[in-house]
C-alpha cells in the first residue's frame, strides 16, 4: 500500500472545501485539507494559494466520482 496522497480538487474558500471533505467522510474516505493561510490568520491568501483536498492514492477514483456526483446531483452505484 502506498503512502502517497494526491490533491483531487482545489477551493478558493475553506467552507466549500470542508463541505467536499464531509462528502468524502460520509463515504468513509479519509482526506486532508492543505491550506497556506498562516494558520487561518490570513484567509485572503486563499486567493493566491487555494485550499487543496487530498486523498490516499487508492481512494482517488472513488473520491473524484463522489465529488462530481455531488455537484451534478447524480448517484454512485
Amino acid at each position: 500500500m502506498s503512502d502517497a496522497v494526491f490533491v483531487i480538487r482545489t477551493f478558493s474558500d475553506e467552507l466549500t472545501a470542508q463541505v467536499a471533505q464531509a462528502v468524502l467522510e460520509a463515504h468513509e474516505i479519509p482526506s486532508a485539507l492543505i491550506r497556506d493561510d498562516a494558520g487561518g490568520v490570513l484567509p485572503f491568501l486563499n486567493t493566491l494559494h487555494p485550499v487543496r483536498l487530498a486523498v490516499r492514492e487508492e481512494d482517488v477514483d472513488l473520491a473524484v466520482q463522489l465529488l462530481e456526483a455531488d455537484v451534478e446531483g447524480d448517484e454512485i452505484e
